[in-house]
């Protein structure tokens, strides 16, 4: 990932919206960009059953967003976001919802939106069905985490992203700090920690991450460590992505975390997906999860998902 690549990185939890969004305001320097996407999609596997359910789980979905810009003066700029997700449900979520000012030193921000952290874990979580199951060990390692204040800076080559997260809950605020580094090589390394208030005790979390990329090869790792209540975890997860020609795109990702204490696995499984992309506004895709852990099912998901 060049130079360019970190700073998409960078801005992603910020001002990123789908390529696709239109411009529907654009005047004196304030623009305004709506986007989303229609997704239906389904989920086969055993772990839906129950006495009143089958296998097959409808998991459609749509999304909408808006994202504001406007220039206030050279070197300063104000910007807000809006995410909203449907479900089959008829129930609506408020995944995105922050406002912030841009600067020649970084961009400052806060509202509902992703920890630093997640600059780092989006090395592995590269599927549209599934992986991303060993990233988060404390809760603010997550992404949309609310009441978040965030600041993301591009230096040359270094990208930095900070928040602090103070939550609603007495003692659960928690800090986070990340780094990602691109060298010339398509190698790119990254690091970050968190300090997350847990009651009487003080849970935290390493992520180490390394990904490069090279033709139409992309590998990336993650391997991650920590605390929650005094019980030491460890996980790491490794993907693999291959595009074979302009619309096929091939991904396999591994996930497992362990809690050392214990020796108790929970999670330990490999995915294998397939996307097609008709055009920049329409792609189809199948995965499939093969879980190593006695009490889960192996599951098949597959969908169309249509961006605007």
């Amino acid at each position: 990932m060049k130079k360019a690549a970190i700073s998409t990185a960078v801005l992603a939890a910020l001002v990123s919206v789908p390529s696709l969004a239109a411009t529907v305001y654009d005047n004196d320097g304030t623009s305004l960009k709506v986007g989303g996407r229609a997704e239906a999609r389904f989920n086969i596997s055993d772990n839906n059953e129950s006495d009143t359910t089958s296998s097959f789980k409808d998991k459609s979905r749509a999304r909408v967003n808006l994202k504001g810009k406007t220039q206030v003066a050279e070197g300063l700029y104000g910007f807000g976001k809006y995410e909203a997700e449907f479900d089959d449900q008829e129930d609506i979520t408020n995944r995105y919802f922050f406002a912030g000012i841009g600067t020649n030193l970084g961009e400052f921000s806060y509202g509902k939106q992703d920890s630093a952290q997640v600059m780092l874990t989006d090395v592995t979580d590269t599927m549209a069905t599934f992986g991303a199951d060993a990233a988060d060990i404390v809760a603010g390692n997550k992404d949309k985490r609310e009441n978040n204040f965030l600041y993301s800076g591009e230096f040359d080559s270094l990208a930095v992203k900070v928040n602090y997260i103070a939550a609603d809950e007495v003692d659960a605020n928690s800090f986070g700090l990340a780094a990602m580094y691109s060298l010339d090589m398509g190698l790119d390394l990254g690091a970050g920690y968190v300090s997350q208030d847990n009651g009487d005790f003080d849970d935290d979390q390493i992520n180490l991450v390394a990904q490069f990329s090279k033709d139409a090869f992309t590998v990336g790792g993650l391997y991650t460590m920590g605390s929650v209540a005094d019980e030491d975890i460890t996980g790491y997860e490794l993907s693999a992505k291959f595009k074979a020609n302009k619309q096929l795109t091939l991904v396999g990702v591994y996930n497992f975390l362990e809690n050392d204490d214990t020796n108790t696995e929970a999670e330990n499984n490999f995915a294998i997906e397939a996307v097609y992309k008709f055009n920049g506004h329409i792609r189809t895709y199948a995965g499939y999860k093969f879980e190593q852990l006695d009490n889960k099912d192996d599951q098949l998901q597959a969908g169309i998902r249509y961006d605007f």
